[in-house]
């Protein structure tokens, strides 16, 4: 079998049990528990509480009319994997949801939180495979064509605006709180699932002893070491500069050859939010 074959087979595969968390996250305890999340699929919970109607086929709706829409605005760049991700998830979400009809869980907050995990985890692992859900990503990136705002603000109005509008159907600001906590929990959860352990920090060292560093992080980490020329503003003197790009978890090594060989270093850790290219990760498309 082509090497290209089994990636995709691979890829998919791991998308679609991404999905099947997800859909477990709402079906087995968000949508029991009355609770509204963020994105189309907390758009279909708010139609389901106010009609019955099924959550499956609202999201799979309402998704071909936004997929539609960005043909014509946007053009054909989701790709296949998203329009695979959204019809799967809603196969998911309209069989479990025929299958549970008990709540998992009797208190909400628990619901809450155990249900976020599982929606975040899921997403998380679709976005980590390339994939996309769809839903308000859609509508972001075609407000950002024509306006200029940011499609993470879009995102972020738009999940505040689809969780307050739960208020109309339940008159309880308990269960809008709990949409609240499911937002910021799922959100949290699709970054430490995306960087969580991956992630990466870039260090700054400055130090007379620049060589013997280098020297030992290239021998004990085996990471590479980029020498920078620099200028102290004040003193006017010419200085080198180490520029050092490591996994979070090798950073407290680093840290300590620089104590071990000149404890007056100057040093400045940073997160960075992705490091592509060799000894760290792929580009995704």
């Amino acid at each position: 079998m082509k090497p290209k074959l089994m990636k995709n087979i691979k890829e998919y595969s791991i998308i679609t049990i991404g999905l099947f968390i997800n859909a477990l996250g709402w079906t087995a305890f968000l949508i029991p528990a009355e609770i509204t999340g963020g994105g189309i699929t907390g758009v279909a919970t708010l139609i389901f509480y106010a009609s019955k109607f099924p959550i499956g086929i609202s999201y799979l709706a309402i998704n071909a009319v936004l997929i539609l829409s960005s043909f014509k605005m946007l053009g054909k760049g989701f790709g296949i994997k998203t329009i695979y991700a959204i019809t799967v998830l809603s196969i998911f979400l309209s069989v479990l949801q025929g299958l549970i009809k008990e709540p998992i869980v009797n208190e909400n907050f628990m619901s809450a939180v155990i249900g976020a995990i599982l929606a975040g985890v899921g997403v998380g692992i679709v976005f980590g495979q390339g994939g996309s859900t769809g839903g308000t990503d859609i509508i972001a990136m075609m407000i950002n064509k024509y306006r200029d705002i940011s499609p993470g603000k879009v995102i972020l109005y738009a999940d505040v605006l689809i969780i307050s509008s739960s208020f109309l159907i339940f008159h309880s600001l308990e269960k809008m709180v709990y949409g609240y906590v499911t937002m910021a929990i799922t959100a949290y959860t699709i970054d430490l699932i995306l960087t969580g352990t991956k992630r990466t920090v870039q260090l700054f060292v400055f130090s007379k002893d620049y060589e013997k560093i280098a020297e030992r992080v290239a021998s004990d980490i085996k990471r590479g070491i980029t020498v920078l020329d620099g200028k102290g503003w004040y003193t006017q003197a010419d200085a080198k500069i180490l520029l050092i790009l490591v996994r979070k978890q090798e950073s407290y090594d680093i840290l300590r050859i620089i104590k071990e060989i000149d404890p007056k270093a100057f040093v400045s850790v940073n997160n960075v939010m992705g490091v592509y290219g060799k000894g760290f990760d792929s580009i995704k498309n």
